[in-house]
């Protein structure tokens, strides 16, 4: 079972890519990104991709080029997550054939990032949007759009988001923070898992 939980890994070093990668997926989150200002962040998704790219989505988060586009593809990854709408991040990754996912705010945003070929929407900050402004885009956005949540998510209130119609989310310091150790990332991602799953039961 693949759950739309992203793992945002930001500040991993190359060290701990595969152990916490290992411990993301024996939990059951498989969907795993780097943020690119990330120590050594391309070394980190290529470990990762050489152990578990069969078993998991495996790519960069803060992907703001062209040529962040490329260094990502060439080690394997084929998830390209951004802060932010740009037309041209989002056609280098359908043409690399990766998945994307621009981050985006206004119905502007979101409609300029569908026409553009994005796979998802990732609405960031979420908590400027709000549950209720969510309800509201979903009513205009085109049926069966995938909208991830980032931002001020969390296992306390994914029911809550879930109800307003999100499809997933994506979890950063609240599943990994530098100098966490593998059994807190276990633990942590244990707790995910079991509040995601109870809000979709």
């Amino acid at each position: 079972m693949s759950r739309p939980l992203i793992a945002i890994l930001r500040g991993i070093t190359p060290a701990e890519a595969a152990p916490v990668a290992a411990a993301l997926i024996e939990a059951g989150i498989d969907r795993i990104e780097v943020p690119l200002n990330s120590p050594d962040p391309l070394d980190s998704i290529a470990v990762m991709v050489q152990s578990f790219g069969q078993d998991a989505l495996i790519g960069a988060g803060t992907v703001l080029t062209r040529q962040d586009v490329a260094h990502v593809a060439g080690v394997g990854g084929r998830l390209i997550v951004s802060p932010n709408f740009d037309s041209e991040v989002i056609a280098a990754t359908k043409a690399a054939r990766m998945q994307s996912f621009p981050g985006v705010l206004t119905p502007s945003e979101c409609f300029a990032a569908l026409k553009a070929g994005a796979d998802g929407l990732k609405i960031f900050p979420s908590h400027l949007m709000g549950i209720e402004g969510l309800k509201a885009l979903r009513a205009v956005l085109p049926i069966g759009t995938q909208v991830y949540m980032v931002g001020g998510v969390g296992p306390k209130n994914f029911a809550d988001w879930i109800a307003a119609s999100a499809d997933g989310f994506g979890l950063g310091t609240g599943i990994y923070t530098p100098g966490l150790s593998v059994a807190d990332v276990t633990a942590r991602a244990a707790e995910i898992v079991a509040a995601y799953d109870e809000a979709v039961a």
